[in-house]
């Protein structure tokens, strides 16, 4: 699907100097920006740095025909067409997407690299959007990844260097971290494995068990450390408020009735945990010899079988049925008399309206330009719910 982007450009104080005609870009995803800058540069000879989108021509991604708004560091030689973009300030704005914000944070990692004898000979921009920017750094000691995310995101450092302590190779390595939303870390051989099949999930789900019986004794360090707590009745109340501004009808009584299914998976005896949040394959990163688990923004604290849910969600029953069936094994294992098919069975359903609270909390969070990235996963999520709430009711009167 393709890709038609405008670049409205802007100086190092924000000065509007027009834009650059359209150009096609290969990937249709809107967040990804590096080919935004290379063909910014071999059309034009222009180094950009892309701030954020400003205008989309479809509600939601994939492709289109996007306006990002990008910084040069100074007047460019091309001709630029004249454009009429609202550049207002907004007091949610990230600050990676402000004249100058970009400069900052490659002026932080580089630092920081050169602290540590590794000096910085080339940077790359790779994506830009609402839950982060990324960069790339290279030099002669390799590849270095800078990461930027927002405040609700802001706990992903304390996560990671947690994780460096208790489970070191589960990620990737951290070099740096500001403790306000940017981290540096070391290059991670290999792709993300959206392609993974039956047997690589079955590993991620075992190696992902042992992280989370180490962390199931340490809950005090993770919430003290910022990591959002979500256990039992906390997240039922943090769904219903997250929720609360979005048309949620269809699900009314999944959410009346939340606290009391709560309860009845805490009787179900597996203990609280750190959740990843979002392990789905493409979360994974490996070369067939190390495989970690990337973009801990949305951990929390809470329950083991969410993350279990989200891993197998995409899969039919018949091949999901053997990764559930060994992931309960493994609790039973390790936390005796516990009952995990209950507890997957009950969350079922909570589990797609979780991640519709998570959507809402983006919504909440972001300007309004960038709403078209996320605005269709809330009602989508929220259909996903009532569908599961309908099948486990048709289960018990069937």
């Amino acid at each position: 699907m393709p890709r038609v982007v405008t670049l409205v450009l802007v100086d190092h104080a924000g000065a509007p100097l027009g834009a650059l005609p359209p150009y096609d870009v290969p990937e249709p995803w809107w967040q990804e920006v590096g080919s935004v800058v290379t063909e910014a540069r071999r059309r034009h000879g222009l180094d950009v740095a892309v701030l954020r989108l400003l205008t989309a021509d479809r509600p939601e991604p994939p492709g289109g025909h996007l306006t990002y708004l990008g910084q040069v560091a100074e007047r460019p030689a091309v001709p630029l067409d004249s454009v009429s973009v609202d550049l207002s300030p907004h007091p949610m704005r990230a600050p990676w997407a402000e004249p100058g914000g970009p400069a900052g944070s490659i002026a932080w990692a580089t630092h920081e690299l050169e602290r540590l004898g590794r000096p910085v000979t080339a940077v790359a921009q790779q994506r830009t959007w609402n839950l982060s920017a990324i960069w790339r750094l290279h030099g002669g000691h390799g590849s270095a990844w800078l990461k930027q995310v927002p405040v609700f995101f802001r706990h992903e450092g304390a996560v990671l260097r947690w994780l460096a302590d208790a489970a070191p190779g589960a990620t990737p390595t951290v070099l740096a971290d500001d403790g306000a939303g940017r981290v540096l870390l070391d290059h991670v051989p290999g792709e993300d494995r959206y392609a993974a099949g039956v047997e690589e999930r079955a590993a991620i789900a075992a190696d992902h068990h042992t992280v989370q019986l180490r962390a199931a004794d340490d809950l005090p360090a993770l919430i003290a450390s910022g990591v959002p707590d979500r256990r039992g009745p906390a997240v039922a109340r943090w769904i219903r408020a997250a929720l609360a501004p979005h048309d949620v009808s269809t699900v009314d009584g999944l959410l009346a009735g939340l606290d009391d299914r709560l309860d009845e998976v805490r009787r179900c005896g597996l203990p609280d945990t750190l959740v990843h949040g979002d392990l789905h394959p493409g979360n994974v990163r490996g070369d067939g010899e190390r495989r970690v688990v990337i973009d801990w923004g949305d951990a929390f604290v809470g329950h083991p079988a969410f993350d279990i849910l989200r891993l197998t969600e995409t899969l039919d029953p018949a091949t999901a049925g053997p990764l559930l069936a060994a992931w309960a094994a493994r609790w039973r294992a390790d936390a005796p008399g516990c009952d995990p098919d209950r507890a997957v069975a009950l969350l079922r359903s909570v589990a797609p309206l979780r991640l519709a609270a998570v959507y809402a909390t983006f919504l909440a969070g972001i300007e309004p330009s960038e709403h078209p990235y996320h605005a269709g996963d809330v009602p989508a999520c929220v259909s996903q719910a009532a569908a599961a709430a309908e099948a486990e009711q048709d289960s018990l009167t069937g």
